[in-house]
């Protein structure tokens, strides 16, 4: 079992408590990645992020004045308690649930991708370099979060808890005596101290390699630090140093022989394992403590995930023909702002990319939904001339900023003269599973044809993602808008998506109990159809008002609405076409999915690593599936997962489904569909006791090709960052074109071709270089494509490089109590009318300043003197039956100093301006400052 450390109320102790039960549900206890079954990284990453996220929901509802009280343990019950019990609506916790996925994969990676690599896991004593790691990764996480790169800080808070966790399994910490985690590690200020030197002996031998402590005797009384030696192609290490130990290490079979690790819980190291167990959730705890204090409640919450599902992106023409175009764009804007505001589908953010030629951009992102209002007001039709237009490059800019999954939608009366970069989408729609929709208009004959020619291309890039490419006359576009009113819920799901080149077909879907605001949408021309509910009702194409729904007709969009009184069960619908169409069904519901298409690693710790790319051709496709019910995932039963082609006859290849113990389903598909493909899942709400259907929206296909890379760390601005990568085909050998882009257009450098043999890797480095004036905190998008010379077979590598300023200033602000007035009485519950007060100084002293001073404890007045002063003096005051405060600086760097002053001990006695080396010696114990 692994002892957790509890908020400072029971509620929130209970709470985390039935959370783990959710999300850890290993068997035992051991330092591997996720997909083991017995995941404690994982384990110990969800324990610490559990609990803290509980704590600053808590804080958040406590400043609100409203409690927190969550009504069961799903993730969407956590995440309405949350954000508010008050706003009416469903909410999904899909998004909070991915956000725990993304950090635990990029934990997991850290053995595939640096199993080598001493720092990484402080092997080998490499105690400094492995600090650097932490301080670094520290860095780029709060200044990502500064910048709403959110996805980008989750990646590297990933990485940066493994390498911390690490630490107490692979060095003696726990064997020296300590059970609090070691805070310089957090704390680059503060010197690592007591290091063995390379020449000190540290270990005994141990023939058997199962001894419970092999730390020699005076290690232990001089308190020295020291890691086991960790050899995965060498024995080699120093005279007398301890090994890792394990079969993978070649060095525990070299004298002394053996090994200090405490991944895995053994009878000979259960207590010590233990130990590191507990030593490691407090130091993630810590970390994610210094995090949350440097960025704030709100920010902290959004990087992981705490949002309502909607957001709210569009993408849109600003040439001079799109007059129209931008007025209706800005009306469905409006709608959404003022019809959704004070409920749970509320957009969490507003994200505003505008193009023209050659401009495109910038990207407007807020939360402010006046500031995007007066941002969409500014929009002028200016410009463009010639017709093809920067569409794709304002497309790529959304994608890369928008967070995954998110609804983006596109107007323009144009084509593409950026098509060049249609690949490049694809694979930014693969990634990061956002649906794409075109609002394509023309006015003019000539814009008509021009329309037509391009609606291909949309079409394409509108079906890989999931979304829809519709056609109409400008004056109809304002009625096609309805489809983004509907899309602007937090808890959209697709039932079920096909397309079909002509002909006549029934397709079957099953509608549950939970589903509400069920839409269908038929995009084409020349179709007609029939509705069938599972009672044989039905209701064709002429019918506008009839028995099943309310059915729309605008361009080339059919919009059916079904009636909320909807029967559950398996309905159908039957349409014939003479020309291409796609279907599509969504509503609104809780139980959803998510899912990523993975790959078994080997190595020390083995695990499944989530695809880049596409999935390999000629051998199973592998999936990581996670199912959230409407009262978490005992509230549903799987019956069938599996890949079904989207058009053309449907194929289905079911999967065999694994268990792997924390919340997750293994499935392996073991033929997979030729061709695009999605994936579909069949169950049972065991609340209703109905059948629910539910289906990914974005395409998939598989490659013979298979691209490596992986980011080790952050760039500064103007310097350059290279980045190996290798490349490999199953297939026929041969040249295979390599092209690489970024969101940023920063300059890079790379092969624009490899020669490939059948079955083995060609290595090859990309350079890119982010302009000296990049502010710290921007993420890069980078995708590389290898493309066969026939160009019959490609695939892609998409990943996240973040640039940031090298940070000199570690030293957190620094507080002086400067006064204290407290005259209260001793019986407390006579402490309604008395005061009482507290001034103190700030001062960074030769740091970058102070850029916040807040009040995260206490229930009084709070004020502080201007932050560009070299003092900054602050004031609280509160009823003697508030008792404790404090209070966070945070300088520029993002260091962290924490005051905290309790009056419990003192109340009985009147305290006037004490200076702080008396403060000290009186009541030591009551303040600190904290990193």
């Amino acid at each position: 079992m692994v002892f957790i450390y509890l908020s400072r109320d029971a509620m929130t102790s209970l709470l985390v408590a039935v959370l783990l039960t959710w999300t850890l549900m290993s068997p035992a206890l051991a330092f591997v990645p996720v997909g083991g079954g017995t995941s404690t990284h994982v384990s110990i990453t969800g324990t610490a992020l559990l609990q803290k996220v509980a704590e600053t929901c808590r804080a958040v509802a406590d400043a609100a004045g409203h409690e927190f009280k969550p009504t069961g343990s799903s993730p969407g019950e956590l995440v309405q308690a949350c954000l508010g019990p008050t706003a009416p609506g469903d909410v999904s916790g899909a998004k909070f649930h991915a956000a725990l996925q993304e950090i635990y994969t990029q934990n997991g990676l850290v053995d595939r991708d640096f199993v080598n690599s001493p720092p990484h896991h402080f092997n080998s004593e490499a105690f400094l370099e492995g600090r650097g790691l932490i301080t670094e990764g520290v860095v780029a996480i709060k200044a990502n979060i500064q910048k709403e790169n959110f996805k980008a800080a989750r990646e590297t808070l990933g990485r940066v808890l493994h390498t911390l966790q690490d630490f107490y399994s692979h060095s003696n910490w726990v064997e020296l005596g300590y059970t609090e985690p070691y805070v310089n590690l957090i704390r680059p200020d503060l010197p690592l101290e007591n290091l063995a030197d390379v020449n000190t002996p540290t270990c005994s031998d141990c023939a058997n390699r199962k001894c419970p402590n092999q730390i020699l005797p005076n290690i232990l009384n001089e308190k020295k630090l020291t890691s086991g030696y960790m050899g995965i192609f060498s024995s080699q290490k120093p005279k007398g140093k301890c090994s890792h130990g394990g079969e993978s290490d070649l060095t525990s079979t070299k004298v002394p022989r053996g090994g200090i690790s405490k991944d895995e819980r053994r009878s000979d190291n259960k207590e010590f394992h233990d130990a590191a167990v507990n030593a490691a959730v407090a130091a993630s705890l810590q970390l994610l403590e210094d995090i949350r204090l440097a960025v704030g409640n709100h920010d902290f919450l959004r990087m992981m995930g705490i949002a309502r599902s909607s957001v709210v992106c569009f993408v849109i023409d600003t040439t001079g023909s799109m007059s129209d175009d931008i007025e209706a764009a800005r009306s469905i804007m409006y709608k959404i702002i003022d019809s959704k505001k004070g409920t749970q589908d509320e957009p969490s953010e507003y994200i505003l990319v505008p193009f023209n030629d050659p401009e495109f951009g910038p990207m407007i992102r807020t939360t402010d939904a006046d500031k995007i209002k007066r941002e969409i007001s500014k929009l002028k039709a200016t410009g463009g001339g010639d017709t093809p237009e920067m569409c794709l490059s304002g497309l790529q800019l959304a994608l890369t900023g928008a967070p995954s999954s998110s609804n983006i939608y596109v107007f323009t009366d144009a084509t593409a003269k950026d098509i060049a970069l249609k690949d490049t989408i694809i694979a930014l729609m693969r990634s990061t599973k956002s649906t794409v929709s075109f609002f394509v208009t023309a006015r003019s004959r000539r814009r008509r044809s021009l329309a037509s020619s391009s609606f291909g291309d949309y079409n394409d890039l509108a079906l890989a993602s999931g979304g829809q490419a519709i056609q109409v006359s400008k004056s109809q576009l304002p009625q096609a808008t309805d489809i983004i009113l509907d899309t602007s819920t937090s808890a959209l799901v697709t039932v079920l998506q096909r397309a079909a080149v002509a002909g006549q077909e029934t397709f079957p879907f099953a509608l549950d109990e939970s589903l509400k605001n069920i839409t269908i949408y038929i995009t084409g021309t020349s179709l007609t159809f029939t509705l069938t509910n599972p009672a044989g009702v039905t209701q064709t194409d002429t019918e506008a008002s009839g028995k099943l729904g309310t059915i729309n007709t605008v361009g080339n969009l059919r919009r059916i609405r079904l009636y909320a009184d909807k029967q559950s069960g398996t309905w159908q619908i039957n349409i014939k076409s003479s020309q291409p169409y796609t279907l599509k069904v969504t509503g609104q519901s809780t139980i959803t999915f998510i899912y990523d298409f993975v790959e078994k690693f080997a190595g020390p710790h083995s695990g499944y690593a989530v695809l880049s790319g596409r999935p390999r051709a000629d051998q199973p496709a592998t999936l990581m599936l996670s199912v959230i019910g409407r009262k978490g995932p005992t509230s549903t039963t799987i019956q069938e997962v599996g890949l079904v082609t989207m058009s053309g006859p449907e194929v289905v290849t079911n999967g065999t489904m694994t268990d792997m113990g924390n919340g997750e389903i293994l499935v392996t598909v073991a033929a997979v569909p030729e061709g695009e493909f999605v994936l579909i899942l069949k169950g049972t709400d065991t609340l209703s006791n109905s059948e629910f259907q539910r289906q990914s929206t974005t395409q998939m296909s598989v490659s013979k090709v298979n691209i490596q890379a992986a980011v080790e760390s952050s760039v500064e601005p103007g310097e350059t960052f290279k980045l190996p990568f290798s490349v490999m085909t199953q297939g026929e050998g041969g040249i295979y074109t390599i092209s690489a882009r970024n969101d940023r257009n920063f300059p890079m450098s790379y092969p624009n071709t490899l020669s490939l043999l059948s079955g083995e890797y060609a290595n090859a480095t990309l350079t890119i270089t982010p302009t000296a004036d990049t502010e710290s905190g921007t993420d890069v998008t980078l995708t590389i494509d290898a493309k066969s010379s026939s160009g019959v077979d490609s695939n892609y590598a998409v990943l996240r490089l973040s640039v940031v300023n090298k940070i000199t200033d570690f030293i957190p602000p620094k507080c002086e109590v400067t006064t204290v007035v407290a005259n209260c009485p001793h019986d407390v519950s006579k402490c309604g009318p008395f005061q009482w007060e507290l001034s103190a100084n700030f001062t960074d002293e030769n740091g970058t300043g102070i850029q916040s001073i807040s009040l995260i404890q206490g229930n009084g007045n709070f004020t502080h003197t201007a932050l560009n002063a070299s003092i900054v003096q602050a004031y609280y005051s509160a009823s003697c039956c508030s008792q404790i405060v404090e209070i966070v600086a945070v300088d520029k760097a993002g260091n962290v100093g924490k005051c905290y002053h309790s009056i419990i001990r003192s109340h009985s006695f009147p305290v006037t301006t004490l200076s702080l080396p008396l403060w000290l010696c009186l009541l030591a114990s009551m303040f600190v400052v904290r990193h």
